[in-house]
């Protein structure tokens, strides 16, 4: 009797592990099940994947077009039969698209698992099938706008740089151009020898992953770290511009050595006065102000569905005055992306609100189903509709009575700032220019970057002036 118990006992021991073991064997299988449901186009798109090979054995590349309907990119017959993929305008969209050789970049790359992949009707994959053909890849439509992008693009002209354009109530991405530039049709060809030149900078995107310091476009920071600070009072600042702050070692000089007398923040900021800015952040409470900064998405990668450099300020209790009187005017070692200078532009202009910027419209079938749509999404608050209210009224005053007054009398209104960002021991400067329109009631947000070419008010807004034109005509 005992023995049969001790037998009862031990084949229920046996029962229990194996319901374990099939426990946990199912867990992994849901898990699993999980993991590639959500993971898919990611599994797809690793390039140790073979799996890509096989869908493009039976489907052929789908196109990318403008959002105005203009063929990006497209795969083609060359002259021995073989699919080649063909760039229609050549270097004008070249970073943003992309390419599909050698590796992916740009839209050719977060769209790829859309683009490989077909969804025409099983009919009419049957016929391809039966009559030997591959399968049309389903086409991908961009937010990007053709004029918009012409106009930047030629704008630029053989200056090096980067330009960005956004719609601020969206995200939507309406322009990006970044030189200098490459043509994607010959990346066969030239591969070896751009990625042997390691001069060459040629297939960095400057607006996603080109760090440059900010200049005078930082001030929009400082200021509205001043604002959180002086809430019932910043208007009450004043300053007497000599031309030159001296602290210690260091002797910080107005642009061209301008002496702008006496001065309240709209003027300072309108004028770019760097004294004034310098004395206004050494009263700055660091900390509150290294918060103000992360708030601003500084010290992070930013949230979007395309990779992009991490912008950066010292900012913090533990710096130095030295420290703290370079960054305050955007120079020292602050570095900042192109298109995280456009999402806050286009958060003070969308009341503090920031909308995720997004390439993507929605993919369609060769048939022309919808086979999936990418929507307005809200990326964060980044400040206090009180806050970016005072802002869009400092940045009104800049293009009004400032150094951006080239952007008055062409038929709407602009709001932003200029930037002159040294970035050597000889002075020389980048030239920025970051604002919106129209000003009252912003529509788009641009910012302009020209490499080694001086004042932003002499170089920039020119350039931004001749994408505005092209967006409101």
């Amino acid at each position: 009797m005992k023995s049969r118990m001790n037998s009862s006992a031990n084949n229920g021991k046996i029962i229990g592990v194996m319901l374990f073991v099939v426990g946990i064997f199912a867990s992994m299988m849901v898990y699993l099940g999980y993991f590639v449901a959500t993971n898919e186009q990611d599994m797809i798109n690793n390039s140790y994947n073979h799996r890509q090979e096989l869908i493009l054995a039976k489907n052929y590349r789908g196109s990318i077009y403008s959002s105005d309907g203009q063929i990006l990119a497209q795969t083609a017959l060359n002259s021995k039969g073989e699919e080649v993929r063909y760039y229609p305008y050549e270097n004008m969209f070249s970073h943003v698209v992309g390419f599909s050789t050698h590796g992916r970049t740009g839209i050719e790359d977060f769209a790829n698992y859309y683009l490989i992949n077909s969804d025409i009707s099983l009919i009419n994959k049957v016929e391809n099938t039966t009559a030997g053909r591959k399968n049309p890849g389903n086409n991908a439509y961009t937010t990007l706008n053709y004029d918009i992008q012409q106009a930047a693009y030629q704008a630029m002209g053989i200056y090096e740089g980067a330009v960005i354009v956004t719609e601020v109530s969206t995200g939507k991405i309406l322009a990006m151009v970044s030189k200098p530039d490459f043509d994607p049709n010959t990346v066969v060809e030239m591969w070896d020898k751009w990625v042997e030149n390691d001069e060459s900078s040629i297939l960095l995107n400057r607006v996603t992953t080109g760090l440059y310091p900010p200049g005078s476009t930082f001030k929009i920071m400082s200021t509205l770290e001043y604002i959180k600070e002086h809430k019932n009072e910043y208007q009450n600042y004043t300053y007497t511009c000599r031309g030159s702050y001296k602290k210690g070692d260091m002797t910080i000089h107005c642009y061209h050595n301008s002496v702008h007398n006496r001065v309240n923040l709209t003027k300072s900021f309108a004028k770019s006065c760097n004294t004034s800015f310098v004395n206004l952040a050494m009263g700055l409470d660091r900390d509150s102000f290294s918060d103000t900064l992360d708030k601003l998405l500084f010290g992070k990668n930013l949230s979007l569905d395309f990779s992009t450099a991490v912008s950066k300020t010292p900012i913090n209790a533990q710096m130095s005055d030295e420290e703290m009187l370079q960054a305050s005017i955007g120079q020292g070692t602050v570095q900042i992306t192109p298109i995280h200078l456009n999402m806050i532009t286009s958060a003070i202009a969308n009341d503090g609100l920031l909308m995720k910027p997004y390439l993507v419209d929605r993919i369609e079938s060769a048939d022309g189903d919808l086979v999936h749509a990418y929507k307005a999404k809200e990326y964060g608050r980044l400040m206090s509709e009180e806050e970016s209210a005072a802002l869009q009224v400092l940045m009104k005053e800049v293009v009004e009575n400032g150094t951006a007054n080239r952007m008055k009398g062409y038929g709407y209104t602009v709001a932003g700032k200029t930037g002159s960002a040294e970035y050597n021991s000889l002075g020389d400067s980048h030239a920025w220019f970051t604002g919106f329109a129209p000003a009252e009631e912003p529509e788009i947000a641009i910012t302009v970057i020209i490499e080694s070419a001086g004042a932003g008010g002499d170089y920039a807004v020119p350039i931004a002036r001749r994408v505005l034109d092209a967006y409101f005509k």
